[in-house]
């Protein structure tokens, strides 16, 4: 693999973005297989995040619902592919723990996050942005096209293809900044806006590759919504575990210390 060198420097000696490498298009399936190692050897915490996540999802969806808006049960439901992001972090340090030979610990992963938490927030202040926008554009679609209470299919179908196209733009925008920051942020000491470049540089210039973990990222997802959320239990781990390793494969971040 080559390795590309853009950036300019800045007061610290660091560059403002670091380099990435050339990656094979089938790198997200090696991904994949790294991340599947991990779960089976991290199963216990792993369960313990999923059944998180397929809870937390559950009360969104029901207070969602209980608000009778067809439009924030649409606007919860993909503004699931804004925040998972975030509950991805605590995942990264048991892939950690699990490199270093260690046996995986909740406490340890937690421990990790609150060392990252300042620029984790400003990240996560980054993604709320985004979402806020999304749901207001997917306010705005109602008001181009308004539906009854109990709408028809044949009323429905062109708001959810409309709402669709407009949140993958958004979801496009969000893959690209979070694709790898959040990783960098959890191995290495930088900032929220180094780590956003280089996750932004990285995917531009790895486009193939990027595409077909997209693709991955989204079958997952769809997968999850279809099982009832169900298989979020595994399928989130699994894509934050794959996540952490192309990472390692795709960032050359060895100019920044490691995170302690």
């Amino acid at each position: 693999m080559t390795t590309d060198q853009p950036g300019s420097s800045i007061a610290s000696g660091l560059p403002f973005v670091a380099p990435c490498r050339q990656l094979d298009p089938r790198a997200p399936f090696r991904w994949l297989r790294l991340g599947w190692r991990d779960l089976i050897r991290a199963w216990r915490p792993t369960l313990s995040y999923g059944i998180t996540i397929v809870l937390v999802s559950y009360l969104v969806t029901w207070l969602a619902f209980q608000l009778g808006s067809y439009v924030l049960v649409f606007a919860a439901l993909t503004g699931f592919v804004f925040l998972a992001p975030i509950a991805a972090i605590g995942l990264y340090e048991i892939s950690r723990q699990v490199a270093a030979g260690q046996a995986p610990m909740m406490i340890v992963s937690l421990r990790g996050i609150r060392r990252v938490f300042s620029n984790a927030m400003v990240f996560g202040l980054t993604l709320l942005v985004v979402f806020l926008v999304w749901a207001r554009s997917v306010s705005m679609i109602s008001i181009f096209l308004p539906m009854e209470n109990e709408p028809a299919f044949a009323e429905l179908w062109p708001y959810l293809l409309v709402g669709t196209v407009v949140g993958a733009v958004f979801a496009g925008i969000t893959f690209a900044v979070s694709a790898f920051s959040l990783p960098m942020i959890d191995d290495r000491e930088t900032d929220a806006v180094t780590a956003v470049v280089t996750s932004v540089n990285a995917v531009l210039r790895n486009k193939r590759a990027m595409l077909n973990w997209a693709a991955v990222i989204g079958t997952a997802v769809l997968i999850g919504f279809a099982t009832a959320f169900l298989l979020f239990v595994i399928m989130i781990p699994l894509i934050a575990y794959a996540t952490w390793h192309g990472y390692l494969e795709t960032i050359d971040a060895s100019a920044w210390p490691k995170a302690k």
